[in-house]
């Protein structure tokens, strides 16, 4: 069984989403589904329904959370010597030479991906062109838009 690589923040975050889920969300949504059905008759009951289908949604959510958490691979980069190589939870600059611009992304596991926090998953392709890499190195990356060009000038291990 591949066992799924998380960052060490990243399994934090995951594990406080799973328990709000449970201790919070999971309750509110008992609690209207039981409000729900004190207004009798089910079939045309639209809040019933809709208090079901967000329980569907939070209870996958919650053995998604529960069942990758269980298998996953914690990586604390703090304790890696990469030799000043870009590996999986490194924070990495670059320059967009394209754009005359930077950008620092972090690199994690699948799960614990999100572009508006500037996090992208190792399995991304800007990420693949940056494992093994080092500061000064250039990059190209083929995206479905064209290729991308950029300079890595950052390597950080937070």
């Amino acid at each position: 069984m591949n066992r799924t690589p998380l960052t060490l923040k990243g399994a934090e975050r995951l594990r406080a989403e799973a328990a709000h889920l449970k201790k919070v969300v999971r309750p509110q949504i008992i609690a209207a589904i039981a409000e729900a059905r004190a207004h009798g008759d089910l079939k045309e009951n639209a809040e019933y329904h809709a208090a079901r289908e967000q329980q569907s949604f939070t209870e996958g959510r919650i053995r998604l959370l529960d069942s990758e958490l269980s298998h996953a691979q914690v990586i604390d980069i703090t304790k890696l010597n990469p030799g000043g190589k870009v590996v999986f939870g490194a924070t990495v600059t670059l320059y967009d030479t394209d754009k005359d611009s930077e950008i620092t992304y972090q690199i994690v596991g699948d799960l614990e991906a999100d572009i508006k926090e500037f996090r992208i998953a190792v399995t991304s392709p800007i990420a693949r062109a940056m494992i093994g890499k080092q500061q000064g190195d250039e990059i190209l990356v083929k995206a479905p838009g064209g290729d991308l060009s950029y300079e890595i000038i950052g390597i950080a291990y937070v």
